[in-house]
């Protein structure tokens, strides 16, 4: 099962907002859909999705273990019970949200204990997100790089982490890109402005049409159902090399997501 190239980020959107952006998303075309159990919106997408009416099949839905529930005993429990806020006997995709931190959890007791949810059928595919070099290698020697789905980290034009993306495509595991607006942030990078006006696209289309044909899966969030519609048409602009070449010159290694009792020494 391949990730979906493009999917709605849901971080830090509750209650009815959350509900809504995940309709007008659906609406609008959207089928994949990130979620996490610390994001506490579980219970809100599940009320969305069955209120589409949509098929099953037609989903695909992503959640992450908190660093909380990485132990063997906790693990599949608080799977069964995200999945029972999402309305679902099953997600495609479960990740690690964060490193254990400081090691507390060993990382083969994690991956063995995805592994035994997969083979329950409570998740289609497992990876991890947030994880270094040194962690995704760890994570392939355990588990093999065709059983790691994906790795979900920071990439945006600011923090191309070119390191981790090299390793990764060297090994064949597939990353997704969250934050790929850093913010929207870039938004208003003259480089990436002018590279919008000479496609008549938007700078969002620019930085995630960026990301897309580097391989890249993209999950930004919107609560406007007119940015959702929007941002989602990235995915027909074709970005030059010429373009490329420019937007890689944005790299200056700003990294956004660092809390400080999570962050592992990143590359």
């Amino acid at each position: 099962m391949s990730i979906p190239a493009f999917g709605l980020g849901t971080f830090r959107l509750k209650g009815q907002t959350v509900i809504d952006s995940v309709r007008d998303a659906l609406d609008v075309g959207y089928r994949a859909i990130d979620t996490a159990q610390i994001y506490d919106n579980e219970a809100d997408i599940g009320q969305a999705l069955a209120d589409s009416r949509l098929p099953r099949s037609e989903l695909f839905i992503t959640t992450k273990i908190w660093t909380d529930n990485l132990a063997p005993g906790r693990l599949i429990p608080s799977l069964r019970e995200s999945l029972q806020r999402l309305r679902t006997d099953h997600v495609e995709l479960t990740l690690i949200h964060w490193p254990s931190p400081k090691g507390a959890v060993p990382l083969n007791e994690s991956l063995d204990a995805l592994r035994e949810a997969q083979a329950a059928g409570l998740t289609k595919q497992f990876g991890v997100s947030n994880f270094t070099v040194d962690l995704l290698r760890q994570s392939i020697d355990l588990a093999g790089a065709a059983n790691i789905a994906t790795n979900q980290v920071e990439i945006h034009p600011y923090l191309q982490n070119r390191k981790l993306a090299e390793f990764a495509k060297a090994q064949g595991v597939h990353l997704t890109s969250y934050m790929t607006l850093a913010y929207g942030k870039v938004l208003q990078d003259p480089v990436i402005v002018d590279i919008a006006r000479r496609h008549g696209a938007t700078p969002a289309q620019v930085a995630l049409a960026w990301a897309l044909r580097l391989g890249y899966s993209v999950i930004p969030s919107s609560t406007k159902r007119a940015n959702l519609a929007s941002n989602l048409e990235a995915e027909k602009l074709k970005l030059d090399d010429e373009d490329m070449a420019r937007i890689a010159t944005l790299d200056r290694g700003e990294r956004l997501a660092n809390p400080a009792s999570l962050a592992p020494a990143w590359d």
